[in-house]
């Protein structure tokens, strides 16, 4: 399998630094608000990874780690006039939340950063002895960029280009304006800690090094993060690491693509930011998720409820397809025929497609066009009478049952009853579109009543009513079957 890394800006062969284990670190959020769409697809991206790395037959050890100690949540923890650790341990419970809707499995080690406070002194120590950092009289730490001559090598960045436009900022006791703080000195008001150059608290780079060294064998296999991370965040975790350890921090370096909403950057001054609930309060968590895998995780993605939309009616053709499926294996299978090879062909083609996918870089967007393909396939197979009643019919069906299975493993999509969730969808259209749902039930009523009694004229009627309130009524086998033809914008 092909991973891009950002290191090398390609894709190289993916082979565990330990043959069957994986070792990988993301970065977490900083624990002062709740989680906002950004955050969702760096969650969902790794959580695919790591859930595919494991059905390649590794075993996986995933590290995403939560910041909370930080001036923003100092700043919330002041206004509330609540202490740092009830702001953190808030926002950390509401992510955990958040996730579960998504999906999101809970990483195999979830560290605080206040919980390696002793780790990230000695590693700050560790780098003033050899000469990569140094303490200023007022108690801060800063690290040495032009001592590490590799600094930049991730983002591509210059250190004499970086220079030009630098500056020290007043108060500041750095020796270069490019050096960066491994441990502030604490002002009144804030949490501290006891620390040779006096009370203090790490700066923000730091603790992913500390956490990752003691969590992961070094160089691990993967860090990952979004790409707004490269510069300066893993940089410096870099610049840091490898020059008191001497050795690489990571073997592979991944970042997803950036969130945009409705084609602007999400900004709360632009007032486009959307949070994670705002969009579940009218959305279905799984629809949310297959949005964002409906693309490459390193390519942009746009959001707007236009494009919701339509992740939704891809979902929902999986679901109804599986369905159809369910249904028909209830029905008898009594008569010998085979499946025609062309389609058995096909079909197995479709599932080594989307492994295909998967192999190259993760390709969600690829292996979701395999799935459709697998449902039109599907659907042609129901809809030919010579192959009813078959049980190479029945195999079939059944295999793809097998084959939702792992889609629903590796994507985390699709894992739900179909009957039920296509209720669940069907109510949140209705709810946007401010459809009475026991109107629609009470006109389904009237309108089988008025077929039965052969009266096709109030059967028409009830029908045109139905559709001026957006419901389009499909006759199956197995009773009327209603769905809204129109989605809210």
């Amino acid at each position: 399998m092909l991973i891009y890394n950002s290191m090398t800006k390609k894709k190289e062969e993916f082979i565990p630094h330990i043959a069957g284990k994986v070792g990988m670190y993301a970065c977490g959020i900083t624990a002062y608000d709740l989680c906002h769409i950004g955050h969702a697809r760096s969650a969902v991206v790794f959580d695919v990874i790591a859930r595919y790395l494991e059905y390649k037959g590794n075993k996986v050890t995933f590290v995403r780690n939560f910041t909370d100690v930080d001036d923003k949540i100092i700043n919330k923890a002041n206004s509330e006039h609540i202490s740092s650790e009830e702001v953190a341990e808030r926002y950390i419970q509401a992510f955990h939340e958040d996730m579960d809707r998504l999906n999101v499995r809970r990483a195999s080690i979830e560290p605080r950063a206040t919980e390696y406070i002793n780790e990230m002194i000695e590693l700050c120590e560790r780098l003033i002895r050899q000469g990569h950092a140094y303490a200023t009289a007022s108690g801060d730490v800063y690290f040495r960029v032009r001592s590490f001559k590799e600094y930049g090598k991730l983002s591509g960045r210059n250190v004499d280009d970086m220079r030009a436009g630098a500056r020290i900022q007043p108060g500041e006791e750095k020796e270069d304006p490019l050096d960066f703080a491994l441990w502030k000195a604490a002002k009144p008001g804030e949490p501290f800690w006891e620390s040779p150059w006096g009370k203090g608290r790490p700066g923000w780079h730091i603790e992913c090094s500390a956490m990752s060294e003691k969590n992961l064998d070094l160089p691990f296999d993967i860090h990952g993060g979004g790409q707004d991370l490269i510069f300066p965040h893993h940089e410096n975790e870099i610049a840091q690491s490898e020059a008191a350890l001497g050795k690489g921090l990571a073997r592979f370096w991944v970042h997803n693509g950036f969130v945009q909403i409705d084609s602007e950057k999400m900004s709360k001054s632009l007032g486009n930011f959307k949070t994670i609930r705002d969009i579940l309060e009218t959305r279905h968590p799984e629809a949310l998720r297959f949005f964002l895998l409906s693309k490459h995780y390193r390519s942009p993605i746009d959001f707007s409820f236009a494009t919701m939309d339509d992740a939704e009616k891809g979902l929902i053709r999986v679901y109804e397809c599986l369905n159809e499926v369910h249904n028909a294996l209830q029905k008898d299978y009594n008569k010998k025929m085979a499946m025609p090879e062309e389609i058995l062909n096909e079909y197995q083609a479709l599932k080594e497609g989307f492994i295909q996918a998967m192999d190259d870089d993760f390709n969600t967007a690829g292996a979701l066009g395999h799935i459709f393909g697998t449902v039109r396939l599907v659907n042609r197979v129901l809809d030919d009478k010579a192959l009813r009643g078959k049980d190479g019919t029945k195999s079939f069906l059944e295999d793809v049952l097998k084959e939702v299975q792992l889609w629903a493993s590796i994507l985390g999509i699709f894992a739900y009853t179909p009957s039920e969730i296509l209720i669940a969808l069907r109510k949140l259209n209705a709810q946007r579109l401010n459809i009475d749902v026991q109107k629609v039930e009470e006109l389904l009523v009237a309108r089988a009543e008025a077929k039965k009694n052969k009266d096709f004229a109030k059967a028409d009627a009830v029908r045109d009513e139905l559709m001026q309130m957006h419901i389009e009524v499909r006759d199956t086998p197995n009773g009327q079957v209603w769905a809204i033809n129109e989605v809210q914008k």
